[in-house]
């Protein structure tokens, strides 16, 4: 792919904070540069505000309304999108933007299957709407998963009192807590921190499943308090993240959405496959806990079958 033939991209969370800087950024490109976008979130006022913002900027925009906390939303979503690329309304589809997330402030809380909703929304609904839309993906081509440092607890996390992943079987992590367990912070980071963990090792086998046309990548957009992301928080700590977003250093949705554009279309990263991992706007290492074969064959494994037991239900 390169910067003068961007056909498709579909991202997913295009209406708030990163996702929208980025969507933004991509119609914002000049002549062929520009791709075509599918925009996939909930319906309402915000998908079509951003999408006809998106139109102005001479951008070819289809918008998909999808609920990502349902996975038979999200399969209605990846067929409208097959629907849009069979009939011709979009170019090939080149690039598949996985943005989307939510943090639930309780961990009791499931999905509309019965997941756990941290969970189901970030990881599941994108591993659902990857499967049903790889085989319409044209190579050169490229996923770009949605990471975060919070799988380990960098310092800057610690030192806020955000924990890191405590990593379990899938099915256990995808499962509801109890209805004796209390809400708190640290089960809502750990939860948060499992889901991006998982993210990671997602991306590794799919890179594995994908063959050489399709390079997968996983963007962490750097630490941005006070965003969309916590709005299920309690007030308090969303007040504090609003005040911490003011501080010099603290990355923005604005800068961060036109990296994110950048990694999902321009030809300096064409490069990344394997789950490589960048951090705004440099390639960094993980670390050791977040490649295990193992655990990424587990978890594939694992994911098929929460699909699957999902599909039986609808």
């Amino acid at each position: 792919m390169t910067t003068t033939d961007n056909g498709t991209v579909l991202i997913t969370g295009p209406t708030r904070g990163l996702g929208r800087a980025a969507a933004l950024a991509m119609a914002g490109r000049r002549g062929g540069a520009r791709p075509d976008l599918l925009l996939v979130g909930r319906g309402g006022a915000a998908l079509t505000e951003v999408a006809d913002e998106a139109r102005a900027l001479g951008a070819n925009v289809h918008t998909i309304a999808c609920d990502l906390s349902r996975l038979a939303d999200v399969r209605a979503a990846a067929e409208a999108a097959r629907d849009l690329l069979d009939t011709g309304a979009v170019r090939p589809l080149r690039a598949l933007v996985a943005n989307a997330g939510a943090m639930s402030a309780d961990t009791r809380v499931a999905s509309a299957d019965g997941y756990e909703l941290t969970f189901a929304v970030n990881h599941l609904a994108h591993a659902q709407l990857i499967g049903d839309l790889l085989g319409s993906l044209t190579a050169p081509a490229r996923i770009v998963l949605l990471g975060s440092n919070t799988y380990h607890a960098n310092i800057p996390r610690r030192i806020l009192g955000v924990p890191g992943a405590d990593w379990r079987d899938p099915l256990e992590i995808a499962r509801p807590a109890t209805a004796d367990r209390k809400p708190s912070l640290k089960a809502t980071g750990v939860a948060y921190s499992n889901a991006k963990l998982a993210i990671l090792y997602y991306a590794h086998e799919l890179q594995r499943q994908a063959g050489p046309g399709v390079n997968v990548s996983v963007y962490e957009p750097g630490w941005m308090p006070g965003t969309s992301l916590g709005r299920a928080a309690p007030a308090a700590f969303q007040a504090i993240g609003r005040g911490l977003a003011r501080l010099p250093g603290v990355a923005t949705a604005a800068r961060s959405g036109g990296k994110l554009a950048s990694v999902a279309l321009d030809d300096e990263w064409a490069h990344l496959r394997d789950g490589a991992f960048v951090v705004i706007d440099k390639e960094r290492e993980v670390r050791p806990v977040a490649r295990d074969r193992e655990r990424e064959r587990r978890l594939w494994a694992a994911t098929a079958e929460l699909l699957d037991r999902a599909g039986m239900r609808a």
